[in-house]
């Protein structure tokens, strides 16, 4: 049936796999397996309708937690239920700082994972439900489709940017960011609102994503991203769009207390996830 829930079990295990999608089959579910963690981000990056990610930490190819850190910061919200034999406090405390929502170890008893997984289906149709909402109000809004800030030009209906008589094009995420800050232009804008209102995701999640962006529109816009005058961090606070530009050496602090949180997260990057997993 068209309106059936699909589920994405990622699991390299074929039997424990087999059991699970049974299970779920039972349950009058969609499911399809991925045994790898490289297929499995494919199948959600290319645009396959997932409603729920059943997934395994210690996977070929990547680690449960680089797949699960990959959907974030792409600003993907479907919900992500870990399913792992790492029985430890770190382990779990790793697996909803990368965005997870729920973490369970294996064995575990079938009533309560598939009430988990009712459960979690749940959110994520609330989430898609404020998440038409917000772009609904944003339609509505109809923001000018050129803005322009020191010597660039922004051009939100081609996603191109034109700085220094240079094009680049940028993604449709980037164009959230970069249209969140000039909505806010002036003010400080803490890092949990910009995970809630341009990512879609709960603002107390440990990630770097918002940094990773922000390093990419100081490339594009700043003439010395190490020395930034328009996208700059707020120590203790946030960030701030100044579209005429602060005094050089405003954003110094801020840049060092991007690399504090970073380590203070305890967080292994993403690349060196797939190593401990």
């Amino acid at each position: 049936m068209a309106d059936k829930k699909h589920i994405l079990v990622v699991e390299d295990e074929e039997h424990l796999a087999t059991g699970i999608k049974y299970n779920l089959d039972a349950e009058g579910y969609r499911v399809t397996i991925a045994s790898d963690g490289p297929t499995a981000l494919k199948m959600i990056q290319d645009g396959e309708s997932i409603d729920l990610v059943i997934l395994d930490l210690m996977l070929p190819g990547m680690s449960g937690y680089t797949v699960c850190e990959a959907l974030r910061a792409g600003a993907n919200d479907v919900p992500v239920l870990i399913l792992s034999a790492r029985t430890l406090t770190e382990d779990r405390t790793r697996g909803f700082k990368v965005g997870a929502d729920q973490y369970m170890t294996k064995p575990f008893d079938l009533d309560e994972f598939l009430s988990r997984v009712k459960s979690l289906l749940a959110l994520y149709a609330l989430r898609a439900e404020k998440r038409a909402a917000r772009q609904k109000a944003e339609a509505a809004e109809k923001a000018p489709a050129i803005y322009q800030f020191g010597n660039a030009t922004v051009n939100f209906d081609l996603f191109e940017v034109v700085v220094g008589g240079q094009t680049s094009r940028v993604t449709p995420l980037e164009m959230r960011l970069l249209r969140y800050f000039i909505d806010n232009q002036g003010r400080v804008v803490p890092r949990r609102e910009l995970l809630e209102r341009v990512w879609d995701l709960p603002g107390y999640l440990n990630t770097r994503a918002p940094d990773q962006f922000i390093r990419r529109l100081r490339k594009l816009f700043e003439p010395d991203p190490a020395e930034p005058r328009y996208f700059l961090t707020i120590r203790d606070a946030g960030y701030r769009f100044v579209p005429e530009g602060a005094e050089k050496g405003a954003a110094g602090e801020g840049e060092a207390k991007e690399e504090t949180e970073g380590s203070r997260g305890g967080r292994a990057p993403a690349g060196e996830a797939a190593d401990d997993a």
